[in-house]
């Protein structure tokens, strides 16, 4: 049933040529639980803590001893039972001062964040990885899952899917790379496929995430073939993952050389 159905493979001038035979990966069950579940443990945050030492860095420290007649002990002088260290001592005498503990000037804190928990540890089955990959691939042919990423878009607006491409695009210079993408999608895709970056509003823009970008269109390309470019994203298929696919949502907009849907055929099988 799957391996039966053809699509039309754009040229460079975004006419429609030749056929290509789908690989059965494009038309497998889409499972968004999975997906979702495999999104969650891609999550990576940034850890963070205080130092190890932090209010430690003192040249003595320890419990002051409250016993009688014992040498610097705390007994019948109405302290505290916490951590001291000595700023002076004559003889038998020691000014005595809080240290390491949080209550005190320069100690430590009292709950500090811990990196352990900041680490993530959610392991995936290498089963579901190739399932979730898979409807992440399903799902970039499906209008109903494209449409709802794309506010702009409805269904009827989108047309045939996938979208491939002859390889040749890949040679072309910007400016006709950029011809032919409008060609190929149209310029309601167009404007939907360039990738744009703009300041965000609020409080955000002061706390590390000023600017805020969209996904745009994903090119994949053959493991051989080389775009470079900064208007779309590109990703070649022994690097392509879920999280470019699937990450904000399942259904991002994706166009294909041909010789990139020649090597999924070929992973698939």
């Amino acid at each position: 049933m799957t391996t039966k159905m053809k699509s039309k493979i754009f040229d460079i001038k975004g006419k429609k040529t030749k056929e290509i035979a789908l690989p059965s990966i494009f038309f497998q069950p889409i499972r968004e639980d999975i997906v979702a579940r495999i999104l969650e443990s891609k999550k990576t945050k940034q850890p963070y803590a205080p130092s190890l030492v932090a209010g430690k860095q003192h040249s003595a420290s320890g419990k002051v001893i409250h016993r009688r007649h014992v040498w610097r002990s705390g007994y019948g002088r109405g302290s505290s039972r916490i951590p001291r260290k000595i700023l002076l001592r004559r003889g038998s005498q020691s000014n005595w001062v809080g240290a390491e503990v949080a209550s005190t000037r320069g100690g430590r804190r009292a709950h500090p964040p811990k990196t352990i928990s900041m680490i993530n540890t959610n392991k995936i089955n290498k089963k579901e990885m190739k399932i979730a990959l898979a409807s992440a691939l399903s799902a970039t042919v499906d209008k109903k899952f494209v449409a709802s990423k794309y506010e702009k878009l409805t269904e009827k607006d989108i047309g045939h899917l996938p979208l491939i491409v002859e390889s040749k695009i890949v040679s072309l210079k910007t400016k006709d790379f950029i011809f032919s993408l409008k060609e190929i999608l149209g310029k309601k895709f167009f404007g939907i496929a360039s990738k744009k970056k703009k300041i965000r509003k609020g409080k955000g823009k002061l706390r590390g995430r000023k600017y805020k970008s969209n996904a745009g269109l994903l090119i994949v390309t053959g493991h051989k073939e080389e775009l470079k470019t900064k208007i779309v994203e590109t990703k070649k298929v022994n690097n392509l993952s879920i999280i470019d696919l699937a990450n904000g949502g399942l259904g991002r907009l994706t166009l294909y050389t041909e010789n990139a849907i020649k090597e999924l055929g070929d992973k698939s099988k």
